[in-house]
């Protein structure tokens, strides 16, 4: 089978301060659709990848805990929504949708060690897959109902509340009756969590209004 083009997001310099488009890159390498005979392999069509705020962590230079990091020119990863191309391994077959760990590029060979977890319900946007039914649902369900034990009536404080996971611990609270109190870095961000927003400001005597 011929080689097909195969686009790559690669990290181009290790970040210092705000990450510049400069600091990545896009490549472009080969690759066979088609997997070897006997493979254990599956052979991926990436189609949604999520871009979270771990990942600044790992665009810096020399970072030696948690998740390590980066690779100069090599392809970037995070989480991502995949559809099995070609499978050699018996709990895949072509055609099923997968999520998980994603290599920024357009087609992903992953190996058994890497299979990521098989997504069963496709009656809702498989870009959901990144957010709410993904890792940042998880960490917000988990975090907020598993460790932090909510009760109706208690006060709430969401840190980074425009993120992912703080935009659903929010949710979360209000549902189960908090009353909720967020923060986030910037005008932007306080619009986006709630576009009738008024900044607040004092008064002669250092009361807000």
């Amino acid at each position: 089978m011929a080689q097909v083009r195969n686009k790559q997001v690669v990290l181009n310099n290790y970040v210092t301060g705000f990450p510049k488009p400069s600091d990545m890159k896009i490549v472009e390498s080969t690759v066979i659709l088609k997997l070897p005979a006997s493979s254990n392999e599956v052979l991926l069509k990436n189609i949604y990848l999520s871009c979270d705020p771990y990942m600044r962590l790992v665009l810096t230079k020399d970072r030696t805990v948690g998740t390590g990091t980066y690779t100069l020119a090599s392809p970037l990863t995070g989480y991502g929504v995949s559809k099995v191309l070609e499978s050699g391994h018996p709990d895949y077959k072509k055609g099923d949708l997968v999520w998980g760990i994603t290599t920024w590029e357009e087609y992903s060979l992953v190996h058994s060690s890497q299979i990521r977890f098989k997504i069963e319900h496709t009656d809702v946007p498989l870009s959901y897959y990144t957010g709410i039914l993904g890792m940042p649902g998880m960490t917000a369900y988990a975090g907020f109902f598993e460790v932090g034990y909510p009760k109706k009536g208690e006060n709430v404080f969401v840190s980074a509340a425009s993120g992912p996971v703080g935009q659903l611990v929010g949710q979360f609270a209000k549902m189960t009756g908090c009353y909720v109190v967020g923060s986030a870095g910037s005008k932007e961000k306080w619009i986006l969590l709630d576009p009738e927003y008024v900044e607040p400001r004092c008064d002669g005597g250092g009361r807000l209004t």
